[in-house]
């Protein structure tokens, strides 16, 4: 099984596909999730980190039974805001030990407001400081080496200081960028910037859109993400099938705008409509697709 890194390194421009874990006790549903996207073509899963603060099945665990039970090459987070440096390595070694030699570190996001009474978030570092941790106990022979992603947000308002940011993300360690999603034309020259600034590789966000609450959701209440208005007005009056196919066309025709810029896809799967993101993906590997299966 090919890594990540050998991936890239490969020029295969590989498609990676996000999914969040469970929050309860019944996992099947995830992992027939999982299977389904690795079907429709998607080279790597990640697996998210108790995204938006809420506790769910960790990642490292659930990333090890992919890898294990199913032969999916798996991305964890991890983010800084639940364990001090002790736990991060505890969990890498963890990794080491079930053949998964990469992980995408982020901050996180903070606990949410309706646990706060009994959770505190841990946040002893950033993204690159983490990196910076990690590299040194690999350099003193403690950690094997991981190949380190980071997150770029190229919607930032102030883009300048989120390139200055990648840099010293890259300065400490990290090999690639995973993006948030690209939806707008600010965003696409914003990844077009990173690409002569960065060494690392690039893999552009996608995000199918499903309908224009989603697109207006998307734009006013999720942090870090920017949709035009012309993207939001087209999903006006549409029904459900005719939004995921203009969810579908949206995504395929950023893909194309962003392709000199990028060395691969990261796709995330809305409401966990798994068809939907395996069209995109089976799309982005057909014959008039922009990239080819590694």
């Amino acid at each position: 099984m090919d890594t990540l890194q050998q991936l890239l390194e490969s020029g295969a421009r590989p498609i990676l596909a996000e999914l969040d874990p469970p929050r309860d006790t019944v996992p099947e549903a995830f992992f027939d999730a999982a299977r389904a996207l690795h079907g429709a073509g998607a080279d790597v899963i990640t697996v998210a980190d108790c995204p938006i603060g809420r506790a769910s099945a960790d990642a490292c665990m659930v990333s090890a039974r992919l890898r294990r039970e199913y032969g999916i090459l798996p991305l964890p987070h991890m983010a800084c805001r639940d364990r001090n440096l002790n736990a991060m390595r505890a969990q890498l070694l963890g990794l080491d030990m079930e053949g998964i030699g990469q992980a995408l570190l982020v901050t996180g996001d903070p606990v949410a407001q309706e646990d706060r009474g009994q959770v505190r978030g841990v946040f002893h570092y950033t993204a690159a400081t983490l990196a910076r941790a990690l590299t040194d106990l690999t350099a003193q022979g403690r950690l094997p080496a991981f190949f380190l992603c980071g997150a770029l947000n190229v919607n930032a308002a102030n883009f300048d200081a989120e390139l200055r940011r990648a840099r010293q993300k890259e300065e400490n360690g990290i090999r690639a960028f995973l993006t948030q999603p690209v939806l707008s034309a600010r965003a696409v020259d914003h990844l077009r910037r990173a690409r002569e600034a960065l060494h690392g590789f690039l893999l552009g966000g996608l995000y199918p859109i499903v309908s224009h609450k989603n697109a207006l959701f998307l734009s006013r209440e999720v942090n870090g993400m920017a949709v035009d208005d012309a993207v939001i007005a087209a999903y006006e009056g549409l029904d459900r099938e005719e939004g995921e196919a203009l969810g579908q066309r949206m995504c395929l025709d950023f893909a194309g705008r962003m392709a000199e810029a990028v060395d691969g896809y990261y796709i995330m799967t809305p409401f966990r409509r798994v068809e939907l993101a395996g069209r995109v993906i089976g799309a982005l590997r057909g014959e008039n697709g922009h990239v080819s299966r590694g």
